[in-house]
């Protein structure tokens, strides 16, 4: 078992791995090959094997990997020891699109709360999740004990909110607005930009195209 960070797209990669494997599970394979695996994520075999290795898993079973061992090594690697709660700020169309998705998909990833300003959202809930307002967002990440925050408002206000939640203890955001935010060392942040995933797909259709 590695005690070195893994590169960052093989930690996406094994995610990906994992729903798959998941699905395959539940479909009633219960072993399978890594070009197989390969097949379906469009990758190489090669590099479903380098990925593996990373995470020292091996199998001596000629009929490939052990589906369900190797999804509770992937789950040992890169799921926190325990939960880690999330909350969702900004609950406007994408907020609320988000909570519904999330809530209840990984049970090491809690989707405990969501905040807004809008006092027509305050106290209404999704999949159980409640609105909170704002105001009370260090009060809330305290006392639900909240680490991760997946940011969802509108890009004119994404740098000053993303510097309340690093004030209220977030330790890490998912940031699916435009903005490129300046967060302080040990504030873990992804980016999420749709549109830049588009254009890109958009590039690559051009290319087929000729």
């Amino acid at each position: 078992m590695p005690n070195r960070i893994l590169p960052e797209k093989t930690v996406e990669r094994l995610s990906e791995y994992r729903r798959t494997l998941l699905k395959l599970l539940d479909e009633g394979k219960n072993h399978i090959y890594s070009h197989e695996l390969a097949n379906l994520h469009n990758i190489t075999a090669v590099q479903v094997r380098r990925d593996i290795m990373f995470i020292a898993f091996t199998s001596p079973h000629r009929k490939g990997y052990n589906i369900k061992e190797l999804i509770k090594v992937i789950g040992k690697i890169i799921d926190p020891k325990d939960p880690y709660n999330v909350a969702v700020v900004g609950w406007g169309n994408l907020g609320k699109a988000v909570t519904a998705y999330f809530a209840g998909k990984r049970p090491q990833l809690n989707l405990v709360a969501a905040f807004d300003i809008d006092p027509k959202k305050i106290g209404s809930e999704i999949s159980g999740i409640q609105c909170y307002h704002m105001d009370r967002l260090r009060e809330i990440v305290i006392a639900k004990n909240i680490s991760i925050a997946i940011l969802t408002v509108p890009p004119g206000v994404a740098g000053d909110t993303a510097k309340m939640l690093v004030s209220a203890g977030i330790k890490g955001i998912l940031n699916f607005t435009s903005v490129t935010l300046n967060l302080p060392p040990g504030i873990h942040h992804e980016y999420y930009d749709m549109i830049t995933s588009m254009e890109k797909v958009a590039y690559y259709v051009k290319k087929q195209k000729g």
